[in-house]
């Protein structure tokens, strides 16, 4: 996409996916899904770029690390994003089907696509699609915990798969080496939600999954449903003042 800066990075620990997008005119940029410990990767390389970040914006509240939200938001003043459905009362954005995030020439258009948890969320940006644990290259979130269900994430597939079929997908994370997919290769080859199946069949895929909890589930989830604060961490002033704004 024409004047778009974009990375894509990995955390080895957790196999998650972080993106970076920036306007290349404006230096104006948003974060996908940071992992707390590679916080200063991040950062240093938004100073490498010359990047002003405008937002840090979550997929949903992970259950396999710590988000680098509140540590992103903290160093560079940035408002940090995740869904509304998933009732995360310090971020800044609630966000819900529809709206956009902006950065520079840019918009990201957010879509709800809710199964692997209530608040799952996905970015839409012009030829790509960032997905989260929706939809991961050939498999999918899987919905045993935080109010999954396998109906609703059939459904948010479903969206994803009317997607342009070019359209890149681009997961929240993955475990064979696959960094990005298209609509139209999952539609196709997607070994749950692909080839045409159903949603009684996908739902039965799903169920019987026997998948080990994530290692870092109990410390993770209270940690993400307060946007990845320490112990003893502040909510920044100008984050209590958004959200006092935002309530009136």
């Amino acid at each position: 996409m024409e004047g778009l800066i974009f990375r894509q990075l990995f955390d080895y620990d957790t196999w998650t996916y972080t993106y970076l997008l920036a306007d290349a005119e404006t230096r104006e940029a948003v974060l996908i899904d940071t992992v707390r410990e590679q916080a200063p990767r991040d950062l240093q390389l938004l100073e490498e770029l010359g990047l002003k970040l405008k937002y840090v914006l979550d997929t949903h509240v992970h259950a396999d690390h710590v988000t680098g939200a509140e540590e992103i938001r903290k160093a560079t003043g940035a408002r940090t994003g995740v869904g509304a459905a998933a009732e995360v009362a310090c971020a800044d954005l609630a966000l819900k089907e529809g709206d956009e995030v902006p950065f520079g020439r840019f918009r990201l258009k957010v879509l709800a696509t809710p199964g692997h948890t209530n608040g799952c969320l996905s970015y839409f940006l012009g030829d790509r699609v960032f997905t989260g644990d929706a939809l991961f290259v050939r498999g999918t979130g899987r919905t045993d915990f935080q109010q999954g269900s396998p109906e609703r994430l059939y459904d948010s597939i479903q969206k994803l798969f009317a997607l342009p079929p070019e359209t890149r997908v681009y997961p929240g994370h993955d475990y064979r080496g696959m960094t990005v997919s298209t609509v139209g290769e999952e539609k196709r080859f997607n070994p749950r939600a692909g080839g045409g199946r159903g949603k009684e069949e996908f739902v039965t895929i799903l169920k019987s999954l026997k998948l080990a909890m994530p290692k870092k589930i109990h410390m993770a989830v209270p940690a993400n449903l307060q946007c990845g604060r320490k112990a003893g961490d502040e909510m920044p002033l100008a984050s209590k003042q958004l959200r006092a704004e935002a309530a009136k």
